[in-house]
């Protein structure tokens, strides 16, 4: 994978991050359901959430450089790279949201990373 693809591919796993992240803090600021409320008062909520909004525009973006990402690079190859996104999001909730993560989780994580390093190494042929 060239520099310039290699750099296309971390931006993508980081606005996946960063999406992940807007989704979560927004809906933690929505206040709380009631027994009453119906499934509509919920989604006019979301909806008028900045931060779920950050979410989904951050989404669209990742979204288009994901595509060109794909238009260069095998998928066979760079979709199971993609998987490090789940170790962002689980290092990112423990720094911004301040999330325990057990050492299965960790564990976990780990073995995430070593496939994708077993992928990475193996190149694209």
């Amino acid at each position: 994978m060239t520099v310039a693809l290699t750099i296309l591919f971390i931006v993508t796993v980081g606005l996946d991050v960063v999406g992940q992240l807007f989704f979560k803090l927004g809906l933690m600021k929505l206040p709380p359901r009631q027994a009453h409320d119906h499934l509509g008062v919920f989604w006019k909520r979301v909806f008028s959430s900045s931060l779920l909004w950050a979410g989904i525009a951050t989404y669209a973006l990742e979204l288009g450089l994901w595509l060109a990402l794909l238009a260069n690079a095998p998928l066979s190859f760079i979709f199971p790279l993609a998987s490090l996104g789940y170790v962002g999001v689980l290092v990112a909730s423990r720094i911004v949201l301040k999330e325990t993560i057990s050492p299965r989780r960790l564990a976990g994580a780990l073995l995430i990373t070593l496939g994708v390093a077993i992928v990475y190494i193996g190149g694209q042929g």
